[in-house]
């Protein structure tokens, strides 16, 4: 009986504690599959910037869209929104499930111009909130890059 409880305990603990020892990099992101490939879906959202200005992140944070450089960090095409109206900074990456889908993962929001004030979707928000600020996302920028594919 004791091993059985002391199984369960570690079970139960392993199971809360298991996106702390091997989450990936971004265990918390709002995963969306969009049916594209990733160069196309890249287009649209620089099509998207274009067309609205208002969300291009200023120079000032130098946050620029792109892969990284970094050797094992070039598997995610990371892109930065910019909301002039609440002043928040919206992570993002997109990265190939094949050559005709792609996800495009919301990550994080950043609070002002400054860095470092970033509070993870799924994790860092109360549960209202974080319907709210995925909402938002799907309403201000995803459907409207849909839009564009």
């Amino acid at each position: 009986m004791v091993f059985i409880k002391s199984f369960l305990v570690v079970i139960l603990l392993s199971k809360f504690t298991a996106c702390n020892f091997a989450p990936g990099s971004y265990p918390y992101a709002e995963e969306y599959e969009i049916s594209v490939n990733e160069s196309d879906l890249i287009k649209a959202i620089q099509d998207f910037k274009k067309d609205n200005p208002q969300y291009i992140v200023p120079e000032q944070t130098q946050l620029t869209d792109g892969r990284s450089n970094e050797e094992g960090q070039n598997y995610w095409y990371h892109i930065y929104f910019y909301n002039q109206n609440e002043n928040k900074i919206i992570k993002c990456w997109t990265r190939p499930i094949d050559k005709r889908k792609t996800t495009f993962a919301f990550i994080g929001i950043n609070q002002g111009l400054e860095l470092g004030n970033w509070k993870m979707i799924n994790k860092d928000f109360s549960r209202s909130e974080n319907k709210e600020e995925k909402k938002k996302f799907e309403e201000r920028i995803l459907n409207k890059i849909k839009e564009k594919l």
